[in-house]
C-alpha cells in the first residue's frame, strides 16, 4: 500500500512515466491507465467514482491527488515525467 497522508503524497504513488507503458505516457502509478483517461472522463460529465469503477487497478486517492496537483506541476509533469525507478 502506497504511503500518504492527507497533507503529503509521494508524488510516484500517485503518477508514472515509463517507456515500456503505455508508450511513455503519463499514468496512474503501477497501472497503465493514462492520467488523460481520468481528464476525458471529467470532460465527458462522469464522476470521479465512476472512472473508479471503469479502472479498478487505480485508487480513488491517487486520483485525489492527482487532481490536488498544481496545473503548473501537471503540465511539467506531462513534459517531463517523475523519473521512473
Amino acid at each position: 500500500m502506497a504511503k500518504h497522508t492527507n497533507s503529503t503524497v509521494d508524488l510516484s504513488m500517485v503518477v508514472s512515466r515509463d517507456p515500456e507503458v503505455h508508450s511513455g505516457d503519463l499514468v496512474f502509478a503501477g497501472t497503465r491507465v493514462p492520467v488523460d483517461n481520468l481528464v476525458d472522463y471529467l470532460k465527458g460529465g462522469y464522476t470521479i467514482e465512476q472512472f473508479v469503477d471503469a479502472f479498478p487497478t487505480v485508487q480513488r486517492w491517487q486520483v485525489e491527488a492527482f487532481l490536488d496537483l498544481s496545473p503548473d506541476a501537471i503540465e511539467h509533469l506531462r513534459s517531463h515525467g517523475p523519473r521512473s525507478h
